[in-house]
């Protein structure tokens, strides 16, 4: 009779564009047709021992196809759906007895073979519908012509494919342990610390495996080529596939297809389309991250979102085969926040705040008496602070204030004023906030836009030095204070002594060089002149001025830097 490997060719040649080897577990010629990745091209055979990627499209079913030669054989068949659900389903047929024509020795021809083996009814073994990674396995299967056909109805999808006739030695997936859990040992606002039992494959079959953890907020996954599915939102995984030609497996590890094709029949006999080159479609954005960590069985995930469910997955990939085993994943719901305790803000009376870098701060301020106005006065102290101020849960303000900043709204009737503070993302803030129905009892004193103190270089001397400074039409009080500093001074150093909320009563007494009243109804000629007297030659100094309003609050200027002439 003519070899079994040319009836199962000639069964599959209307599936097929050309004739091709059948893959045996001859191992040497086995790896060398594994190399050669133009061998299973346009194939609809599995080969023995080796895990193949392929794909669907919706609702056109794909038949794959091997030959068991001999009865008892044990065997066993692994499918892993990647981004959509499968039908599947494993049927055996019987080949042709070795009979020949009449008595006469010769063989049947080929196709009178081939009709017997397509109108043969086969006997179905196994089906499954589902996302799970599923098995077939038997430890004594007959001879005969396996199928197996796949069906995606949800969507075009993708998908792996193990089959093996020697299970016992191939172990192709990494094991798992008697306890195949994720467990979550320590649960925090922003942490979550898992553990999880080591496989055997690494401590017993001393094969080389690494674990990745996949977070996300959707749910837990079966495989590990449905993470890659949901992660290979790139345009490598968007690359439309040409109609009209079938894939080899293994050049496509992930695939995509345009959307207006959904629905559409569609045939691996079509008609060519002209050149559709490398397109690239738009797709949702996962919230999902894959870490792989080597082979540690302890990880803690850090930098989540407080309140929130989170679903975890851990997978043992093994570094050889690249095949991978999930364990049984878990999730958990990070902690609340600490609750804020709101502020309550007093009419007219100035509060101290101080909130940590990039956290927030809730003030409440609810009048007493009815008003038609509410005035709002804030004092950063150091970085910019953002601020929001809600009446009855109505947004009226959101900016960011640096300095002195005065906010006026309008008023109603028994309303309730929510204000959140935001720090910023560099450092902590620190300000003083006055929340008042009655404006005119203004206690922070007025400021000029400009706050910088004006060095004259040509009027230093060895033991003076002259600067300037501009006010405001408000007559206020106006300290100058002086601090001999080292040549190394820098601006960092400046601006961390730059908080403007210090008043001069945290000044040493001997600092102190003089303090004068100061004003000007004329905007333009609102500046003053001081020399300061008795430096040391060839020092630097550190200026500072402040003006003090009418409530005793003062604030800062931007402090100066001056050196006196060395030699004169």
């Amino acid at each position: 009779m003519v070899p079994l490997h040319w009836c199962l060719l000639w069964l599959l040649l209307p599936l097929s564009s050309r004739t091709q080897k059948l893959p045996t577990r001859d191992e040497e010629l086995f790896q060398m047709q594994i190399r050669d990745k133009a061998f299973f091209h346009d194939s609809s055979v599995i080969p023995d021992g080796a895990e193949i990627s392929s794909y669907l499209f919706r609702d056109t079913p794909k038949r794959y196809f091997f030959v068991v030669e001999e009865d008892n054989t044990p065997l066993s068949v692994t499918v892993t759906p990647c981004d959509a659900p499968l039908e599947w389903k494993l049927s055996l047929q019987e080949l042709p007895e070795d009979t020949s024509g009449e008595g006469s020795g010769e063989p049947e021809p080929l196709e009178q073979q081939r009709q017997q083996i397509i109108h043969e009814e086969s006997t179905e073994l196994f089906s499954y519908k589902g996302n799970d990674v599923e098995y077939f396995i038997s430890s004594s299967s007959p001879s005969g012509l396996y199928q197996l056909e796949l069906l995606s109805t949800e969507k075009d999808t993708h998908f792996k494919v193990y089959a093996t006739t020697t299970p016992e030695s191939d172990q192709p997936y990494p094991e798992l342990p008697y306890d195949p859990r994720v467990d979550v040992t320590s649960l925090g606002r922003t942490t979550v610390t898992l553990a999880w039992k080591p496989s055997p494959t690494a401590s017993l079959l001393k094969q080389p495996i690494q674990y990745c953890v996949v977070i996300n907020k959707e749910h837990n996954f079966k495989s590990l080529c449905a993470v890659e599915a949901k992660l290979s939102a790139d345009d490598a995984f968007m690359m439309a596939p040409k109609p009209g030609l079938d894939f080899s497996p293994f050049d496509f590890a992930h695939f995509g297809f345009p959307s207006e094709n959904l629905g559409k029949e569609r045939s691996f006999l079509a008609k060519p389309a002209p050149k559709l080159g490398r397109h690239v479609y738009w797709r949702p954005k996962v919230d999902i991250q894959k870490i792989c960590i080597g082979n540690k069985n302890i990880f803690t995930v850090s930098d989540l979102k407080p309140d929130t469910q989170y679903y975890f997955d851990v997978f043992v990939a093994n570094s050889n085969s690249n095949t991978s085993t999930a364990y049984v994943g878990t999730f958990a719901r990070t902690k609340e926040e600490a609750k804020q305790k709101t502020v309550e803000l007093k009419d007219g009376k100035v509060s101290d705040v101080f909130v940590k870098r990039k956290g927030a701060k809730f003030l409440r301020f609810a009048p007493v008496s009815s008003h038609q106005k509410v005035t709002f006065f804030i004092h950063s102290c150091l970085d910019a602070i953002q601020i929001q101020v809600r009446r009855d849960g109505k947004l009226l303000l959101s900016q960011n204030v640096e300095g002195i900043r005065q906010f006026q709204l309008r008023g109603k009737p028994k309303a309730k004023y929510v204000i959140r503070l935001k720090g910023h993302k560099k450092g902590a803030s620190m300000l003083k906030i006055l929340a008042t129905t009655r404006p005119s009892k203004q206690p922070f004193p007025s400021l000029p836009e400009d706050t910088r103190i004006k060095a004259f270089d040509k009027l230093r001397t060895c033991s003076s030095a002259t600067v300037a400074w501009l006010g405001t039409q408000e007559r206020n009080k106006f300290c100058i204070y002086k601090k001999e500093v080292d040549d190394s001074y820098n601006e960092d150093q400046k601006r961390r002594e730059q908080n403007q909320c210090l008043g001069p009563d945290t000044r040493k007494k001997s600092e102190k060089v003089l303090c004068k009243y100061f004003h000007s109804q004329n905007l333009q000629k609102a500046v003053t002149t001081e020399t300061i007297k008795g430096l040391l030659p060839g020092k630097s100094y550190l200026l500072d001025v402040y003006v003090i309003g009418h409530g005793g609050h003062s604030v800062k200027y931007q402090s100066k830097v001056v050196k006196t002439r060395k030699f004169c």
